[in-house]
């Protein structure tokens, strides 16, 4: 007998298959109308691998690389015919379609690639790092105490530029023999001076709630999602209150591996749909937007589960609180901020808008914040990070100088040779 997973399963790879070839046709047309990308001009490469669902880990990217962009050229290497159609409509910075490894190869041979930064950790991220000569460089695509910022996988890398010293004692605890010294270098966050944007609501009394759940991940270890658990009377409390506006950002994966997670986000936007045909004035938000920033900046209080969007609004240096996931084996990494963070616990939900009454008026709270701000972030003037992150490229390029000099007699006609396993991809 066929389940009804089975059946939702089969209609997913069907679509997934038609949504690649629409995808891959619409591509070759608009490249067509693009044309070629000026050679020999492109110092930096930000290597993509996946489709449209992890955009947001670029998106995090765009305006600190514009802003880098022009200093040091800089242009973004994507694997697959959905993300780059994205990419093409809104990265700031040039995109090339690397379909095949031998388009990748054609790419390196026509820019003077020096430095190539990562996002995320994708499988495919290791067709590009055979390639030597240049430094790679993992980015990732924002600061937390999850699971995946103390992977091994780091070591994998020549650099990697990580946020501050809570991410160095993070790593030190498993990476064994890895020169932090040399191959750690901290940045801050640069996306935090570009916390700006136009607002999609008119500002009033009312106070503003940035809600922001993460998806409900692949594993109970990384079951950190709250939407099921905590988000449904979070909202249903919040929406009910004429002193508050609701900023609802769910992640762009909710719901992509448990279909009840998916149906509780839908069921969300519903009744903030409902509150706002009830009283126009409330303005709350359903906000899927590619940008992010805004809403850090124009929050009174946000609320977030474990993630990189706690430590998003923690450069922000205002009021959060955390979820605390429901499931017992979700991995807790108390050590850093989350061992003194505001907890929110699924039973508190319904009263929440006496708790956040609470949280804006707690000053220990707020001293709290800023100790650890120095601590995730160091330095968080405005401008400070760029200024960390333009001295770390500008640092590693002084490398690659001093490494092509010295290695200046070295043959040029060494084969590089990998089998291309790219001729199928993902959307």
């Amino acid at each position: 007998m066929v389940s009804s997973k089975d059946v939702r399963l089969a209609a997913k790879l069907v679509k997934d298959v038609l949504g690649s070839r629409k995808a891959q046709r619409l591509l070759t047309e608009r490249l067509a109308v693009r044309g070629p990308l000026p050679a020999h001009t492109f110092k930096i490469a930000v290597y993509f691998a996946d489709g449209p669902v992890n955009l947001y880990q670029m998106r995090q990217w765009y305006k600190p690389l514009a802003k880098l962009a022009e200093t040091w050229p800089v242009v973004v290497l994507s694997r697959t015919a959905g993300g780059t159609m994205k990419l093409i409509e809104e990265s700031p910075i040039p995109v090339a379609y690397v379909r095949k490894v031998s388009d990748l190869e054609r790419v390196i041979a026509e820019q003077d690639i020096r430095i190539v930064l990562y996002v995320n950790q994708n499988s495919r991220n290791f067709q590009m790092m055979r390639y030597g000569r240049r430094w790679h460089v993992f980015i990732n695509h924002g600061e937390s105490d999850k699971m995946y910022m103390t992977t091994n996988q780091f070591k994998a890398y020549d650099y990697s530029f990580v946020a501050g010293q809570a991410a160095v004692a993070r790593l030190g605890k498993v990476l064994w023999d890895y020169d932090f010294d040399k191959r750690a270098i901290t940045i801050g966050r640069p996306q935090a001076d570009h916390y700006s944007g136009r607002l999609p609501f008119t500002p009033d009394e009312r106070t503003v709630v940035l809600y922001a759940p993460t998806w409900e991940g692949d594993r109970a270890a990384a079951a950190y999602g709250s939407i099921a658990s905590h988000g449904v009377a979070l909202v249903t409390a919040l929406l009910r209150s004429p002193r508050h506006r609701l900023v609802y950002r769910p992640h762009p994966r909710s719901g992509v591996v448990d279909h009840e997670y998916g149906l509780a986000n839908k069921q969300i936007m519903a009744a903030i749909n409902t509150a706002n045909s009830r009283d126009a004035g409330a303005q709350h938000i359903i906000d899927t937007g590619a940008e992010l920033g805004w809403q850090l900046s124009a929050a009174d209080v946000a609320i977030v589960d474990i993630s990189a969007m706690v430590y998003d609004r923690l450069a922000s240096g205002k009021p959060l609180m955390v979820t605390r996931p429901l499931n017992p084996l979700a991995a807790i990494d108390t050590s850093g901020y989350l061992s003194d963070c505001e907890w929110l616990d699924a039973g508190e939900t319904a009263g929440i808008v006496e708790t956040l009454d609470e949280l804006v008026n707690d000053d220990g709270a707020e001293q709290r914040l800023r100790v650890w701000v120095e601590q995730y972030f160091g330095d968080p003037t405005p401008g400070a990070p760029t200024a960390r992150f333009h001295a770390a490229i500008e640092r590693l390029m002084t490398e690659w100088d001093r490494f092509a000099q010295a290695h200046a007699g070295d043959d040029d006609g060494l084969a590089e040779f990998v089998e291309d396993v790219s001729e199928t991809e993902d959307v």
